[in-house]
């Protein structure tokens, strides 16, 4: 606790209540730049993650001396534990998220960590180092995806949300793609450590662009007066001083209150004692939701633990073809941004479940890829291309969910989280769901695999895309058996029920 109020402390001196205005202060607050920090945040934790899966086998055999059998069982527990922890400390720091002042303290705080299990990573030579370094790295990630995502949604619009997350999901791919890309280039061309200079040049951008950014609730402690004043004073910007755009983003949290109170005030209130976190999991469409990114995870993270020890088996292809291939898989997340406006404009519901009953012919046509030859090897990116479709469509479609379900609660009950923001904690849940999904797909697709080959693996997983079909067309968006009610105050489509 004394370390937290420290950081807080640090932080009062680098944004005072009031006093001189920061240099920049437009620029460093705006929409854009803050989108930008979130999804370099988020780029920054993907990548780490991702640089070292195509190395990870070839370094366990050299540096730790593995034997080739036990291989792929430890790189299914280096993954698996980074999983772990995400999946235990989520929800914990969704709940401080959503009750600190400030986003950025813990973003920074979090960032820390991340570099020291980065260097554990870069100079351990036991499985037992390896092992504590992504345990750190997995406690480092629940900061990133609750509070990053958080502060993303404190700073756009509910019917931007969806667009927002595109560019999120788009960041995240990225950082999948270009990962195991550069860590099987370099590795090959520069050995094991001028991989981790590459993570901390990434690092230290991330720092950089945190102790810039400024986010809206305090900037707006220049950009409108204090409340006892009358008229605005010669050191502080009156409200027409002001561009639209920055005002407009400076109050994009208090709009969103200002319509709950005003839908609210006709309905009698009621004391909620359950946590938010309970309420929020009540939601059917938050369940759902959780489903679709437990299984986006899988298909990721079963690729990620399978992918490079099969295409060197099966063509020969070392850490540097291996980081090649996946560009086939993720190079599709381009296409986030443009997923996102139409999950805003449509809804999730048609294009998270065409994504789910699309990955199912492509997991399962993956079992035809077993020989050498350039024709297996054109088939089998062309399958990753598919497959990275269809989990776009999944994966950016329910993201935005996770904010949108936040807002339409507190439109049916503005004192349903008690003045507070849910944001932290609705994803601290999706953190839960992509956390849990990188657990099991490691376990399950390197089990499946060693027990009983590539192609059972292949059809396993596309199982687990089937079951979770019925039940996103039933409430993903809201449920389809109920119409969506038009509210003739905010001239607003909102899904009441099924929520």
């Amino acid at each position: 606790m004394d370390l937290w109020r420290r950081q807080q402390a640090w932080f009062d001196r680098m944004i005072p209540l009031r006093g001189k205005r920061p240099v920049f202060l437009e620029f460093r607050s705006s929409k854009g730049f803050i989108l930008f920090a979130v999804c370099w945040s988020v780029f920054t934790d993907v990548f780490l993650y991702g640089i070292i899966v195509p190395v990870i086998p070839f370094a366990l055999q050299d540096r730790v001396h593995i034997s080739q059998k036990d291989t792929q069982h430890w790189v299914s527990v280096l993954l698996a534990v980074y999983a772990a922890a995400l999946l235990v400390f989520a929800p914990l720091f969704g709940w401080v998220a959503d009750r600190t002042p400030s986003r950025r303290a813990p973003l920074l705080g979090g960032l820390i960590v991340l570099a020291g299990s980065t260097l554990m990573l870069c100079l351990g030579k036991t499985i037992a180092v390896l092992v504590v370094g992504r345990l750190l790295q997995g406690a480092s990630a629940s900061v990133v995806w609750t509070v990053a995502l958080a502060l993303m949604a404190d700073t756009v619009k509910e019917e931007e949300a969806g667009r927002a997350i595109g560019y999120v999901s788009m960041a995240t791919s990225l950082g999948v793609l270009v990962a195991p890309l550069i860590g099987g280039v370099v590795y090959q061309r520069s050995g094991y450590y001028a991989v981790f200079g590459v993570t901390f040049a990434v690092i230290g951008l991330d720092i950089l662009l945190r102790l810039i950014l400024i986010e809206k609730k305090l900037a707006a402690r220049w950009f409108e007066p204090e409340a006892p004043l009358n008229q605005p004073s010669a050191d502080t910007p009156s409200r027409t001083d002001i561009p639209l755009e920055d005002r407009q983003e400076s109050t994009v949290v208090k709009e969103k209150n200002t319509l709950a109170a005003t839908i609210g005030t006709s309905r009698p209130q009621q004391r909620r004692k359950l946590p938010p976190i309970l309420i929020l999991l009540k939601s059917r469409r938050i369940l759902v939701a959780v489903w679709g990114n437990f299984v986006g995870a899988m298909t990721f993270t079963a690729i990620d633990t399978t992918l490079p020890l099969y295409v060197n088996q099966i063509f020969g292809w070392d850490s540097l073809g291996a980081g090649l291939v996946f560009i086939a898989l993720l190079a599709p997340s381009a296409a986030g941004p443009l997923i996102g406006s139409w999950t805003d404009k449509y809804g999730p519901r048609w294009i998270a479940a065409s994504g789910l009953l699309l990955s199912i012919p492509f997991w399962v046509l993956l079992r035809l890829v077993d020989r050498d030859s350039v024709g297996q090897a054109v088939l089998l990116c062309a399958l990753l291309v598919l497959l990275g479709v269809a989990t776009a469509l999944l994966l950016t479609s329910l993201m935005a969910e996770f904010s949108k379900v936040c807002d339409v609660k507190v439109r049916q009950d503005p004192d349903l989280f008690a003045g507070k923001s849910a944001y932290g904690q609705s994803y601290g849940i999706f953190n839960v769901a992509w956390a849990g999904g990188s657990l099991v797909g490691p376990l399950v697709s390197g089990a499946v695999k060693s027990a009983a080959g590539w192609k059972t693996m292949t059809w396993t997983m596309a199982l687990w895309c089937a079951v979770g079909i019925p039940p996103t067309i039933m409430y993903s968006g809201g449920m389809i058996t109920k119409r969506k009610r038009h509210n003739n105050h905010n001239h607003d489509n909102i899904a009441n029920n099924g929520v």
